[in-house]
């Protein structure tokens, strides 16, 4: 029967043996700390602890007394060991030892981003092993991990924090693996409990070799002990060497000198065991240190040029004499001290050779790219044609779950070639966008500049600066992506392809920069070509360029027209969605929605577009996704949604290392706050929007001019919320386009004239006016647009008719904060006339479509001025004050409750109400927030004792 009390269980006083026939010595302080941590996750809370250590010290051991004891608990553990080529590796170890594919292998080739897709189906897998038992999750040597397994432990710990997880990593604390560092850094960050395991005290080294022996030690060997440098492996391989005491005076003088970290001793101690064996066990151990810690003995057997079988007896002696294990279905050393010990016993030269040959045999042998990759950098060179063949495959393979690993590989590749060769220069190009995918953007744009800076050729060249072009855009710096572009199409004999694809980059970078002219005129053959082209992607890519230009004209119809054309033949072509934002053409349909009287389509838009992409791996759009629903909920009145959307986006983009966050990601949570009467958390969404926006400046900066207007207005301060449009918008309506103002949803228009007449900036209130009249003469087919205009020409003549129009136009939009605003801005102006009867039901109703959308700040201020007028306003229900406890929960927060007592998953809650899962993520932190708790079963025991479980109503 197993126990379930982590308590008795994790007794340092017991016997701890765990299967290895020693007691574990002198660890008392890390085992209280791990049980600890057992007890912790056995109430419902997820833990981090992070075993950190020499070689040797006791770190597997401590691992290894874990999983005994947490098994005897009642824990589901998985366990993941890493060995050296492992860093070079695609796909996840973590997401193998859970068996956690549910289709993730189905249709992953060939897709550039797959890094949320593992991430999601590992965590979805840990999650729902968690509802069943608490898990253990151990990782040892995680040093070594393959970069996506790394991954995961950077992110998986925080995200999974309410689940009952504990992670437990070793690792090795000399390593310099910046990949590694990084863990390190975010695992602190989140609160793991670091346990570093220093070297015994003598007096634990003599216990050990009393254990080994039997007996206690003689003098002589208690003296060899004080030269391991209180390393529990060292004492005891050096005690199972020497049990000759003549020897152990020998050889105690060489125990205190190091080399590469192994103390020399223990090498001669290694050396001279193999002195004791056949030749053939030698060289099979030899062999073996340079294939790894665990190893083919196919393919060792292959290099000494030998039939398996006529091996056999080199295979009992070294696993007799306890080097080697054959436990698995390969063989193993004991130890990867005792790999190292062997491998380093080899002459340099003798070294390389293998190695070089290990890659040529491993190859050939169809073994995993990553494997063969780890053998020729440690050959060094020279690579041949086959090699780099496979090492590309291997890059490429490895760029999909881990860029920045595939990056550092590809440039370690590239040292290897000649300074002019071609195919370096290919490799440096692939480093440079795949580091152009995470934060670290300038080592890639440094990594362009230094590889032009050494002279190649047209076509490599162009290649170059078209990766550095789209790096520059997608961190929203347009001018240099364009300067990038201009330098690349003057170059001479450029392929035509490549020349189009520079020309369909600068095209989208004068749409950025809201250059509409400049885009229609780039190569006016490019559209019709496209076209003709008989690659999908192409003509979806080209119908969504032509719908971005007419949306910008002002031709709203039409370029709906386009891009819902371009989304339902992006859908039938399994090639095409891998365009980049705003490329994605469901990303683009959604866009021109929410400035349409179709302004309810948009949801479903983004939930198919976004459950595609993921689906399709494609990670890196996600933040986007969660962005552009957050415009959209903004404009439909559904604060708390947007809110929780902005904050998805961020996440999202946290977890991909994206350099540069959304801005108006961050705008769109500003407005939120400002709408909810919260000024001071406004105003550090806005410091974050505008510290974000840097080179974002000119696509996003009008989301962020609009939050600092709205901010200052709302604050008071008319002169400066004007000042914050003016440069915004003062002579971005030249001859009276509406390109600027349709990069904000139309509700947000009659803010802009609003706060500029009342700061005196009459030019901007009348820049805008022209623009809409523009757009209502290219285009009058949408109501919305009718209902803004006359918003505008009421605001802006004072005309009570326009406003009535205004109003009676916005019931039927959907869009209930607009709504409000005309129906104040009415009140206003009828109140101002001395009109109060009239005024007071204007008034009456922007209150009910305040509280409607939970602007709790703009229900206030009504309140306020309905007082002022003499109505005795009513307080407001206790379910739209924002309190903490459970009257604060929002109606999308409340719908998550019941289905996680009834023990769903996040994911499983996310396709239950066709949401993302990440958005599920920010709800439920929010709960946890608001209750003050930190577990889902305390959420479950708080709903049972409410009686809210089956409904979730409040």
């Amino acid at each position: 029967m197993r126990s379930t009390d982590p308590t008795g269980d994790l007794d340092p006083g017991r016997e701890n043996q765990a299967g290895t026939g020693l007691r574990l010595r002198g660890r008392d302080r890390e085992i209280a700390a791990v049980r600890e941590a057992l007890m912790a996750v056995h109430g419902g809370r997820g833990a981090c602890v992070v075993v950190e250590g020499a070689p040797g010290v006791g770190k597997s051991r401590l691992l290894a007394e874990l999983d005994m004891r947490a098994r005897r608990c009642g824990f589901d553990v998985v366990s993941v060991r890493a060995d050296e080529f492992d860093q070079y590796a695609a796909g996840a170890a973590l997401q193998s030892a859970l068996q956690a594919y549910d289709g993730f292998a189905r249709g992953a080739e060939g897709l550039n981003d797959q890094r949320l897709r593992l991430l999601d189906c590992i965590a979805d897998a840990l999650e729902d092993r968690a509802q069943r038992a608490p898990v253990l999750v151990l990782v040892d040597d995680a040093q070594w991990s393959d970069p996506a397994t790394l991954f995961a432990l950077r992110t998986l710990p925080g995200r999974l924090a309410t689940s009952r997880i504990l992670w437990v990593l070793a690792v090795r604390s000399e390593t310099e693996r910046p990949t590694v560092a990084r863990v390190r850094e975010d695992l602190e960050r989140l609160g793991a409990r670091w346990l570093t395991l220093g070297p015994l005290p003598q007096q634990e080294l003599e216990h050990i070799a009393a254990d080994v022996l039997g007996a206690k030690p003689s003098p002589g060997l208690a003296r060899m002990l004080r030269g391991v440098a209180g390393n529990p492996f060292l004492a005891i391989e050096l005690v199972r060497s020497f049990p000759d005491t003549d020897a152990v005076e020998a050889e105690a003088g060489a125990a205190d000198r190091l080399y590469r970290d192994i103390p020399v001793g223990f090498r001669q101690s290694v050396a001279a065991r193999l002195q004791q064996l056949p030749e053939d066990a030698v060289r099979l151990l030899q062999v073996g240190s340079v294939l790894g810690r665990e190893f083919d003995f196919g393919t060792a057997a292959r290099m000494l040029g030998r039939q398996v079988g006529s091996l056999l007896s080199g295979v009992e002696a070294a696993l007799n004499c306890g080097l080697l294990s054959a436990d698995g279905p390969r063989l193993a050393f004991r130890h990867d001290l005792l790999r190292q010990a062997v491998h380093e016993n080899l002459p340099p030269a003798v070294r390389t050779a293998l190695h070089r040959e290990a890659a040529e045999s491993l190859r050939a042998a169809g073994a995993r790219s990553a494997e063969v990759a780890w053998h020729v950098v440690m050959a060094g060179g020279p690579v041949d044609d086959d090699a780099v063949t496979t090492l590309h495959t291997a890059v490429r393979e490895l760029s999909a779950t881990a860029p920045d690993a595939a990056a550092d590989l590809a440039q370690r590749i590239a040292g290897l070639l000649p300074p002019r060769d071609r195919r370096r220069v290919g490799l440096l190009t692939d480093a440079a966008e795949y580091l152009g995918r995470t934060r670290r953007v300038h080592e890639a744009l440094d990594l362009v500049d230094a590889t032009l800076s050494d002279g190649v050729e047209p076509p490599q060249e162009a290649n170059l600066r078209l990766v550095a072009a789209e790096i520059h855009q997608a961190a929203g710096d347009d001018a240099a992506a364009m300067t990038h572009l201009k330098q690349a199409l003057d170059l001479p004999a450029l392929p035509s392809d490549l020349r189009v694809r520079l020309l369909k980059t600068q095209a989208t970078g004068h749409v950025y920069l809201g250059n509409i002219t400049a885009a229609e005129q780039t190569d006016t053959g490019l559209v019709a070509a496209s076209y003709r082209s008989h690659d999908p992607a192409v003509v979806v890519s080209v119908m969504v360029f032509q719908s971005q230009t007419l949306f910008y004209r002002g031709r709203l119809a039409r370029a709906l027209e386009l891009a819902e054309a371009a989304t339902a033949r992006a859908y039938a072509e399994p090639t095409v969605p891998y365009l980049r934002p705003p490329r994605i053409p469901a990303l683009w349909l959604a866009t021109v929605l929410t400035s349409t009287d179709r302004l309810a389509d948009t949801e479903r838009v983004l939930r198919e577009g976004q459950r595609e992409a993921e689906a399709l791996g494609l990670g890196w759009s996600l933040p986007h996704w969660h962005a552009r629903r957050a415009c959209a909920l903004l404009e439909q009145g559904a604060l708390d949604d947007a809110a929780v959307e902005a904050e998805a986006s961020l996440a999202v983009a946290d977890e991909l290392e994206i350099t540069q966050p959304n801005p108006q990601a961050r705008a769109v949570l500003a407005l939120v706050e400002i709408r909810r009467g919260d000024l001071a958390r406004a105003r550090d969404h806005l410091r974050a929007a505008e510290a974000g926006s840097g080179t974002n400046a000119r696509r996003y900066g009008l989301w962020v001019s609009l939050a600092r207007a709205c901010l200052a207005d709302a604050e008071g301060r008319d002169q400066a919320a004007a000042a914050a449009l003016t440069g915004s918008f003062e002579g971005s309506f030249e001859d009276s386009e509406p390109t600027r103002l349709l990069t904000l949803p139309p509700s947000h228009w009659p803010a802009i004239v609003r706060i500029a007449l009342r700061g005196a900036e009459p030019s901007v209130a009348q820049a805008v006016s022209g623009a809409l009249r523009t757009l209502s003469a290219r285009d009058d087919s949408q109501e919305i647009s009718g209902a803004v205009r006359a918003h505008v020409d009421g605001l802006l003549h004072g005309d009570p008719r326009a406003l009535t129009s205004a109003v009676a136009g916005y019931r039927s939009t959907g869009r209930p904060l607009a709504l409000a605003a005309a129906c104040e801005d009415l009140g206003e102006l009828m109140a101002a006339s001395a009109d109060t009867a009239q005024a007071i039901p204007y008034f009456e109703e922007a209150v009910q479509q305040a509280l409607a959308s939970g602007a709790l700040g703009d229900n206030e201020r009504l309140r306020r001025r309905l007082r002022q007028l003499g109505v005795r306003a009513g307080a407001p229900r206790p379910d739209t004050i924002s309190s903490p406890g459970w009257g604060s929960l929002t109606e999308s927060e409340r719908k998550l409750i019941p289905l996680v007592v009834d023990g769903l998953t996040n994911r499983a809650i996310a396709d239950r109400l066709y949401v993302s899962v990440h958005t599920v993520n920010t709800h439920m932190r929010h709960i946890f927030t608001k209750l003050g708790i930190n577990t889902r079963v305390e959420l479950t025991r708080l709903a049972v004792e409410r009686g809210d479980a089956a409904d979730g109503a409040g």
